[in-house]
């Protein structure tokens, strides 16, 4: 689920176009030199616009990260810059951040004994056009937790878990969250890291 063209190559600065705490680890445990830059756009509005279109909720997830890296590539056009977006679809719904902690507890809520699907999606822009996207999905099924399990749960991660979709960590205690999970660990986090590092070696900014 992806699409290329060429790739500007040669040293260039890597910017990235995101506040996620996840992302940015991911990166740096990789080994990549960035600096971060979040582009803040009105993703509700581009989200609900591609919604009502009817458009895949992949394309909806690609053309929102797409969105977040020309922003930033037009105010840096000689760096080469990274966007990300992640959708939690179950059912029909499409989840956004939790305002709260209440309602990441009622996210959650939502969420148990049911399997929902995850959309992470990442696309490259340089000189302020977008030269390379793609996306990935998860599937993810939540156990039956007891109401005391979510209460105490939501209690002790705190407003952390309003940074994710799904109101929840699955790299610290929210593991305990979930009875099965298939797909790639780090689209799950929120960015499809080896697609990406593979364009990021073909552009020469990686070693092969």
């Amino acid at each position: 689920m992806s699409e290329s063209n060429d790739e500007p190559s040669g040293e260039i600065n890597l910017i990235l176009a995101s506040a996620s705490p996840a992302r940015k680890t991911m990166l740096e445990n990789a080994g990549l030199s960035f600096s971060v830059q979040p582009a803040h756009v009105d993703e509700a509005a581009l989200r609900d616009h591609l919604a009502h279109e009817g458009a895949p909720v992949s394309e909806i997830a690609a053309s929102l990260a797409e969105f977040k890296a020309t922003t930033i590539s037009r105010q840096n056009p000689d760096a080469l810059v990274i966007g990300a977006d992640q959708l939690l679809v179950l059912g029909h719904e499409i989840f956004e951040k939790p305002k709260d902690m209440a309602e990441a507890g009622q996210h959650l809520q939502k969420l148990r004994g049911q399997t929902h699907e995850l959309i992470s999606a990442v696309a490259l822009a340089h000189n302020g056009a977008c030269v390379w996207r793609g996306s990935d999905a998860a599937r993810l099924t939540m156990r039956e937790f007891s109401p005391y399990f979510l209460e105490e749960y939501v209690a002790s991660e705190g407003e952390v878990l309003l940074q994710s979709v799904g109101a929840y960590r699955l790299e610290g205690r929210g593991a305990q969250l979930f009875s099965k999970i298939d797909g790639d660990y780090f689209t799950i986090l929120g960015l499809p890291l080896l697609p990406l590092l593979d364009v990021l070696r073909e552009g020469d900014m990686l070693l092969s």
